[in-house]
């Protein structure tokens, strides 16, 4: 019985793989995988019922030849692989008469199409281009110019008809519709944006035009305002230099406009000022390419369909390759979520939050907790190019750093005191056998004294001085990892007492200039109470330390792969959620009744949530939220602040007006904070309770809240409490 269940199951899955593949590839002519928007693209095509019919066959024949040959599932079901052979369908089904020869043919041309994107995937996508409509162009381009020898098929005069057509599409309604809107007195601009939307599936009409214009609208208001800025400057281009172009040309030229200001405007480029300023730049460049291949085409009667979109939106993200240095004003999209919006408040909250990513992460060289007697920029040493560095020294409860008068180097607390590697790397310098100095009496001559410079990782130095001489336990050429003991600290050098001097630099060199570097993570000590930093500066008279961390969260937040969670809601509702690795080597859980997804990354002192995706309604999207952020080690009322995505947390009303906006400005926020609220034992804990919660601003305006309770028993979360105005929920183990 668990094996016919199984078959059931897998089959269903199958059946929904497929599904996905046919409707994506509608929506992905307009770089969507957005399901209500594939099915009103879908519908539409259908206004002429043998043009969809084609364009369905199209659809079908690549999801079939993609599953026989086993393409990449991912790519396949984001209809990538699929939309160039609808197109290819829709064009030829729009200019021949059906018959079983024109059938033959549609599957023909959508096979060589399907089979031109995988090619070219393969060709442009290893310069990290996307092959946009070629495939389609160059589908079609052969099989209507080798369709004129073909005797046997018939061109298209189904035209006359397309009020019964749209008749028993959508009745009565559907055909006033249709002809209240083609008779409706509008500008000519607007006539020509609704004309050139609905040329993109091959129609020729108003009706057409404003759905589609509804559906991208609802879809992404982003990529629906950069449609009718990218159209109406193109047309009011065409109007300056004086090119005579009648609604009819508009049409069939317009969409490279809207295709081009949607695809670099929103899409391939995070929508900013930058892009929109850029996308108004390139659009006059796809007008001149528009007229300039047209006069060139029509030579042969070839149409130039949609080759000017493709030829600068590809010409310009090439370019982008060449940059020097990277820019978050004008940055390519890397992760395609296919929404403009998405794109947009993933990267903004990203950005923040992940602005040091692909920085070394460096820590703290010692146990325990130190004083920052010498910051950047400091008072005595660390000026000029040495300005970025820092000197450590451990003091008492009230605030002094050596015992009796300070006389000794042994009187000083720190003095003697372990140093450790900040991160794993390689000894790439090690300087020993210099004495320490008499308290007051710095060595001058060996201004440095004895030191160790490591290699890290992206070319990275950390060079640690004064140390004491015959404490260097490491080697030139050894490797150390974080933690390792290398040295103790010492007085030499160019040091009146016991200190520890660090800095970051660019070169493996005794002497070089330091580089203005963030410690990765760190626990702040204040009156106040404590304070989790994030890639962040100690400042003077700061007391730092490295996060201490507690074995009872390490081993409740230590997710597997093949790991099952399992919670029980009030309902008695049985709730799965496993832990799985996808192939770009990113962790995951994944709700097994739901199927929504929460992306996480866990280090040494850290467990985050980088993205979700799904169900709002999963309790996976809830346990998303509690535990956003989480550090390792107890303190005490620590609080830790943080910043959700805005897709995922505002109320649609809002966010639905405030997309047109946001490439501009955010008006909103999503605040995440969680306490460290309880521990039954700080030696030995068995028990620890936190609070976490979320909190909408709308200019600087609280809107709205939800709290969170966390339970950690037992090396493992226990229990999960959401609760706001509208709901209550717990999820108990």
């Amino acid at each position: 019985m668990t094996s016919i269940n199984q078959a059931i199951v897998e089959k269903k899955h199958s059946a929904r793989e497929f599904v996905d593949i046919a409707l994506n590839s509608y929506s992905q002519i307009f770089f969507s995988t957005h399901k209500p928007f594939a099915l009103l693209i879908l519908l539409v095509t259908f206004i002429d019922f043998y043009t969809g019919l084609f364009g369905l066959i199209s659809v079908l024949t690549a999801a079939i030849t993609g599953k026989i040959l086993g393409f990449n599932k991912e790519t396949m079901q984001k209809g990538l692989l699929g939309f160039n052979s609808l197109l290819t369908g829709l064009g030829l089904g729009i200019y021949f008469s059906p018959s079983i020869y024109l059938l033959i043919l549609v599957i023909l041309a959508s096979l060589f199409t399907f089979l031109i994107s995988v090619s070219l995937q393969g060709i442009i996508g290893k310069y990290g281009l996307p092959f946009l409509s070629v495939p389609f162009i160059l589908g079609l381009w052969a099989f209507m110019l080798a369709s004129k020898s073909f005797e046997v098929l018939g061109l298209n005069e189904r035209g006359i008809y397309t009020l019964n057509e749209l008749y028993v599409l959508g009745g009565t309604h559907l055909v006033k519709a249709y002809d209240y809107l083609n008779n409706l007195t509008l500008p000519d601009p607007v006539r020509a944006y609704f004309f050139s939307l609905s040329a993109i599936l091959f129609q020729y009409n108003i009706l057409t035009g404003f759905i589609i214009a509804v559906g991208l609208l609802l879809f992404s208001r982003i990529a629906f305002s950069l449609s009718l800025i990218g159209f109406f400057i193109a047309f009011g281009f065409y109007h300056i230099i004086g090119a005579e172009v009648t609604t009819y040309d508009y049409s069939f030229f317009g969409f490279n406009y809207i295709l081009s200001s949607i695809a670099l405007g929103g899409f391939f480029l995070i929508p900013s000022r930058n892009a929109y300023l850029w996308m108004i730049l390139v659009i006059p460049f796809v007008a001149i390419l528009t007229i300039s291949l047209n006069a060139v085409f029509m030579q042969f009667r070839i149409p130039i369909y949609s080759l000017p979109f493709n030829l600068v939106v590809m010409l310009f993200l090439y370019s982008l390759k060449f940059r020097e240095k990277y820019s978050y004003s004008l940055s390519e999209v890397y992760f395609q979520h296919n929404s403009p919006e998405k794109n947009l408040y993933i990267f903004l909250n990203n950005k923040e939050r992940f602005r040091y990513k692909l920085f070394t992460p460096i820590k703290l060289p010692f146990f325990g907790t130190w004083q920052v007697s010498q910051a950047h920029e400091g008072e005595h040493t660390h000026k000029g190019v040495y300005k970025h560095a820092w000197d450590f020294i451990i003091v008492n409860h009230v605030g002094k750093q050596f015992k009796n008068n300070g006389d000794y180097p042994e009187d000083y607390f720190c003095y003697n005191k372990p140093v450790i590697a900040p991160e794993k790397g390689i000894v790439e310098e090690v300087i020993d056998g210099i004495d320490d100095n008499i308290i007051g009496q710095p060595n001058l001559k060996d201004n440095w004294g004895n030191s160790i410079i490591i290699k890290h990782e992206n070319d990275i130095y950390s060079k640690l001085s004064h140390l004491k001489k015959g404490s260097i336990t490491v080697k030139k050429g050894e490797e150390v990892k974080f933690g390792q003991i290398i040295a103790h600290c010492g007085n030499s050098g160019r040091s009146p007492y016991p200190h520890l001097h660090f800095q970051i630099q660019k070169n493996p060199y005794i002497g070089s200039v330091t580089m203005d570097y963030p410690f990765s993570n760190y626990i702040v000590y204040e009156k106040s109470g404590f304070q989790l930093k994030t890639h962040s500066k100690p400042e003077k008279e700061q007391l730092v330390s490295n996060i201490e961390t507690s074995e009872l969260l390490v081993s409740a937040l230590n997710f597997i792969p093949g790991q099952v969670l399992e919670f029980k809601t009030d309902i008695n509702k049985e709730v799965n959620w496993e832990v799985k690795v996808n192939e770009y080597n990113q962790s995951y859980f994944v709700c097994q009744s739901t199927g929504a997804k929460a992306y996480f990354e866990n280090d040494q002192n850290l467990f985050y949530f980088t993205y979700y995706e799904g169900s709002k309604k999963s309790e996976l999207y809830y346990f998303f939220q509690a535990i956003f952020k989480m550090q390792k080690g107890y303190y005490q009322d620590l609080e830790i602040i943080d910043h959700y995505p805005l897709y995922l947390t505002y109320p649609k009303a809002i966010l639905w007006f405030h997309d047109f906006i946001s490439p501009f400005t955010l008006l909103i926020q999503s605040k995440y904070s969680i306490h460290y609220k309880k521990i039954d034992d700080e030696i030995s804990p068995s028990e620890i309770q936190l609070q976490s919660g979320l909190t909408n601003f709308f200019l600087k305006k609280k809107i709205n809240e939800r709290d969170f309770q966390i339970t950690i028993k037992n090396t493992e979360i226990t229990h999960i409490g959401v609760s706001d105005k509208n709901i209550k929920i717990n999820l108990s183990r």
